[in-house]
C-alpha cells in the first residue's frame, strides 16, 4: 500500500539511481600485495585519507582511500577563498541504507583490486577514522571472511552492537587505538570497548595515546607494526 500524506499525496515513493563513488590506489611491485583499505572521517575526502594511510602502511603495502558517498560544502577557511568539499558516510534519514552503500561499496572494490592482480584476496586490512570506525566494525563483523584485519583509530562502536543479530565471529584482528584527549570519544566513552569486541573476535588489542581527535605520530607506528605482523 502506498503511504500518503495528510493532504492525500503519496509519500516515500523511490527510485533506483547510480552512485558513482571515487578512490585512489597506490599499487607496488611486485603485486599482487596486502591491501590496506582507508576511509575517512565525517567532512574529510579521499585525498587527506590516502596521504594519512600510506604513512601507516608498511612497505609493500597497496593501499586504496575509498571517498565517503554524502556530499556537503564546507566554508572557505579564508575570506574569498574557495569552496571546499567534504564527505560523509552515513546520514540520520534511512541510516540502513548508508550501511548498505557502505558495505557494498568496500566489497565492490575489494573485488575489483583483486581481480586486476592489485591485492590479495587472504591480505586485506580495513582501516576507518572516526565516524567511518563503526561502520568498518559493522562491515568486518557482518562479511566474516572478507578482512585479515581491522583498524579503528578515533571512533566508535556500532549502536546496536549487543542487539544486532547481522553480526558474528570474524576471523579478522581488531585494533583501536584513541587519544586520551579525545573531545568525541573521550577515555570514559570507550573503556570497554575492547572487552566488547572480544565477544567477537579473538585477536582484539586496543591502546591509547596522548592526542586528541587525530591521528598522533606514534599511532602510524604502531599500525605499520601490527600490519606487518599480520601480514
Amino acid at each position: 500500500m502506498t503511504r500518503t500524506d495528510e493532504d492525500g499525496v503519496s509519500a516515500d515513493r523511490t527510485l533506483t539511481a547510480e552512485v558513482r563513488l571515487y578512490y585512489d590506489v597506490y599499487a607496488p611491485a611486485p603485486a599482487p600485495a596486502p591491501l590496506l583499505v582507508a576511509l575517512h572521517g565525517y567532512g574529510s575526502n579521499k585525498d587527506w585519507m590516502m596521504r594519512e594511510a600510506r604513512r601507516h602502511a608498511p612497505e609493500g603495502f597497496a593501499v586504496a582511500a575509498l571517498q565517503g558517498p554524502h556530499q556537503h560544502m564546507k566554508e572557505p577557511r579564508e575570506p574569498g577563498g574557495p569552496l571546499r568539499y567534504g564527505f560523509g558516510w552515513l546520514t540520520n534519514f534511512r541510516p540502513e541504507e548508508s550501511v548498505a552503500l557502505h558495505h557494498r561499496a568496500l566489497l565492490d572494490l575489494i573485488e575489483a583490486l583483486v581481480g586486476r592482480g592489485v591485492a590479495r584476496r587472504d591480505r586485506v586490512f580495513l582501516m576507518g577514522f572516526s565516524q567511518s570506525c563503526a561502520l568498518n566494525y559493522r562491515f568486518a563483523f557482518t562479511h566474516r571472511e572478507a578482512l585479515r584485519g581491522v583498524v579503528g583509530i578515533c571512533g566508535g562502536l556500532p549502536g546496536d552492537w549487543e542487539t544486532s543479530a547481522a553480526y558474528g565471529p570474524t576471523r579478522a584482528s581488531v585494533f583501536h587505538l584513541h587519544g586520551t584527549r579525545d573531545e568525541f570519544y573521550p577515555p570514559a566513552r570507550v573503556a570497554g570497548y575492547a572487552e566488547r569486541l572480544r565477544l567477537r573476535a579473538s585477536d582484539v588489542e586496543a591502546r591509547a595515546y596522548d592526542a586528541g581527535h587525530e591521528f598522533a605520530p606514534a599511532m602510524r607506528g604502531d599500525v605499520r607494526a601490527w600490519l606487518e605482523r599480520r601480514s
